[in-house]
This record gives structure tokens, sequence and C-alpha cells, in this order.
């Protein structure tokens, strides 16, 4: 009789187990559906032109070109060592040329990208990443940028400039890229 009781007993909660293991999770309710609201066009006698997201609103078209020329010849990579976030030597001009720029154009902004080759896991290369970008940013504000005029992001090994398994390949992978901002 007592093994028939212990039977029941764990038979009973075998199947409670069991019961609970399997049970569905509650649906999540759908989100409501996005109300899209129609706008008119603009009255005819409004004329709507395109906006240059880099284009400060108060430069003229002539020191737009002059900010653009001199924005793409000062606003070149800097890369770095095999997992180190140092300014290398080599590295320093580029650097010193970015703060020129940035000193000459009062209302440049930019957003210093960290990237890294594909060596390594993908968090790792996450922090490697900001760590760089953060060094050229010390780096530039130590030149005399405005702290506030720099942004940085870290895309790890998520965006690689080159394909390639060699060293060439790597040291061009492992870099901070400088990016106009708005």
């Amino acid at each position: 009789m007592r093994s028939v009781r212990t039977l029941f007993v764990l038979g009973s909660s075998l199947g409670l187990v069991t019961m609970l293991a399997c049970k569905k999770p509650e649906p999540t309710p759908e989100p409501p559906a996005p109300t899209v609201t129609k706008l008119e066009p603009p009255p005819p006698e409004v004329k709507t032109t395109p906006v240059d997201s880099t284009k400060p609103v108060d430069m003229s078209a002539a020191k737009y070109a002059e900010f653009q020329k001199a924005a793409s010849a000062a606003l070149k990579d800097i890369n770095f060592d095999f997992d180190k976030s140092d300014i290398r030597d080599t590295d320093k001009p580029k650097l010193q040329a970015i703060a020129s720029f940035m000193k000459s154009f009062a209302s440049a902004h930019i957003m210093i990208e960290g990237h890294c080759d594909e060596r390594g896991t993908v968090e790792y290369n996450l922090a490697l990443g900001d760590r760089r970008a953060v060094a050229a940013q010390n780096y530039l504000s130590g030149l005399g940028v405005n702290r506030d005029r720099m942004g940085t992001i870290s895309y790890g090994k998520e965006k690689l400039k080159v394909t390639g398994q060699n060293e060439e390949s790597f040291l061009i992978n492992r870099r901070d890229e400088f990016k106009l901002q708005n």
C-alpha cells in the first residue's frame, strides 16, 4: 500500500512538472498599427530645396566649396597597431591637419568612427573600436578642438574597408574614420 501511495505521489509530481515545463508563454499583445497622417503638399508659390545635411546654414556657395575641399583634404583615416588604441607617430600629422581644419571652420562637427579587423569577438572589437575613437578625440582635444564638436562611435569589426587575410588588409581595417556631421 505504501508503494502505491509513493508511486501516486511521484506520478502526480512528474505530471505537474511536465505540465509546467510545457506551458506556453502568454502571447504578447500586438502593438497598435501606426497612424498614417497624409501630408498636404506645399502651396505652389512655396519653393522647397533639398538640404545638404553637412552644409552649415550660414555659408555662401563659395565658402561651402572651400569648406568641402578643406574637409576632403583633412579628414583622412588613421590606422592602429594590432590590439592597440595608441595614436601612431605616423598618424599624428593627419590629426594635426584635422585640428587645423576644425579651427579654420568653426561650424564644422565630426564623428570619429572606430573600426577593427575581423579577428576577435564582437564585444571585444566594439570596445577596442571605442577606445580608438576616444583616443583620436582626446588627441584632437589636446590640439585645441572643442570636444563638443566631436562625437565618437564604434563599429568594431562590422564595417570592414577591405577583405583579405593578410597583415596589410588587417592594418587598413584597424582604423578611425572622420566624417562630417551637421
